[in-house]
């Protein structure tokens, strides 16, 4: 997020010396992005970061590909994954490509014996059911049902959950995430006709600090392999830091929709970007006002990007037997649009209840094993009309 925020006691120049009470220094880290291009922020620790003890293991979480090149339609009911345990255990990769993933999970469990560290992808986690504390290094945040919890690569976090009954919709990836960049000015501050703006984010405030040695498991995902890695310091002895680059929070609820006299197109409830995909969020809004107006979408083609929906609450419009928990895929190369009375149907409404997250990508994107399982399908057949 392109903004400065403070956190806890930092010196007044960095690079500079900074000692604890003791007379002893803290141990200053630069913690950016892009090599020396991007957003970064300088970190001071009680004890050096690098101080890894031991490696225990290493073992593949890459997905199985079921389908490499993928030209259908797609429904897949997301509440049919199982419940799991483990936070990490109960991600399953549903589609992916070289730039990003998107992953469902049903942790029952807060992280209880370890960190984790994703190195290859910035995470936004869409908290669908649940409620919780997501905990890291550079700070804290409470997190409810729709909340987008954006984690920058190499953020080492743990999150506790409230209660077992926990759903997320999770999309990595492996470009940095940034808010719309027309949606900013030439400073990063978010412009008048942004859907949201700084109020809108939420950042840490609480920094948790921990003074100890010992061991400490690290989980850590390179190149779709984690490693265990025990570390002799608790990653959490942070004691202050500075800077753009930093774990925040959003809610979907504070997304102000645009609407307009007839209908608008997706750009307009973009909530995210990088160089490979869109994020947007489709929230409850007014309709378009035009007296001979069509709610509904338009038939369009998806000739240059992969479209998925992620179907959070309410009722979708445009679709027809749709449930929360679900997702479509329309891929690259073929029409689509509403479903078989769905235009009919919207003219007159005045306004939506749905809820909905979007990702669009650039890249085709492959359907994994545990994706496939979840497909009911038949839905590709579903814009026929009935005879």
């Amino acid at each position: 997020m392109p903004f400065y925020h403070k956190l806890g006691k930092i010196p007044p120049k960095r690079h500079t010396q900074f000692r604890k009470p003791d007379g002893s220094l803290y141990s200053e880290q630069l913690f950016g992005t892009v090599g020396f291009d991007g957003m970064y922020s300088n970190i001071y620790h009680e004890y050096r970061p690098t101080q890894v003890k031991e490696i225990v293991k290493q073992y593949k979480v890459a997905p199985k590909i079921a389908r490499a090149n993928n030209m259908e339609s797609l429904r897949l009911k997301g509440f049919n994954v199982k419940p799991e345990k483990d936070y990490l255990s109960s991600r399953k990769t549903v589609l992916t490509n070289s730039d990003c993933s998107i992953i469902l999970a049903a942790p029952q469990e807060s992280q209880k014996d370890y960190f984790y560290k994703n190195t290859d992808a910035d995470e936004l986690i869409f908290i669908h059911k649940g409620s919780g504390k997501l905990r890291t290094f550079l700070g804290n945040l409470d997190f409810k049902y729709g909340d987008y919890l954006l984690v920058p690569r190499g953020i080492i976090y743990k999150i506790d959950f409230d209660t077992e009954d926990n759903r997320l919709f999770i999309v990595e990836s492996r470009r940095p995430i940034y808010t719309p960049k027309r949606y900013r000015n030439w400073f990063g501050q978010l412009l008048e006709h942004s859907p949201f703006c700084e109020r809108d984010i939420r950042k840490p405030q609480e920094l948790e600090h921990h003074d100890e040695k010992g061991e400490f498991l690290v989980k850590v995902k390179k190149q779709d392999d984690i490693f265990e890695m025990v570390y002799a310091t608790h990653p959490f002895d942070v004691v202050g830091y500075d800077g753009y680059n930093f774990p925040y929070a959003f809610s979907i609820h504070d997304f102000e929709p645009i609407t307009g006299r007839i209908h608008q197109p997706p750009p307009v409830h973009q909530t995210f970007e990088t160089d490979a995909m869109v994020v947007c969020s489709f929230v409850p809004r007014l309709y378009d006002y035009h007296p001979d107006s069509i709610p509904a979408p338009y038939n369009h083609s998806n000739i240059d990007s992969d479209e998925v929906l992620y179907y959070v609450d309410g009722d979708f419009m445009s679709r027809n037997d749709i449930e929360a928990g679900q997702i479509t895929l329309h891929p690259a190369g073929i029409v689509h649009g509403p479903h078989p009375g769905a235009a009919e149907r919207s003219i007159g409404k005045t306004e939506t209840e749905e809820l909905a997250v979007m990702v669009d990508t650039f890249k085709p994107l492959q359907v994994t094993e545990d994706g496939l399982k979840l497909s009911d399908g038949t839905y590709y057949q579903s814009w026929l009309e009935k005879e």
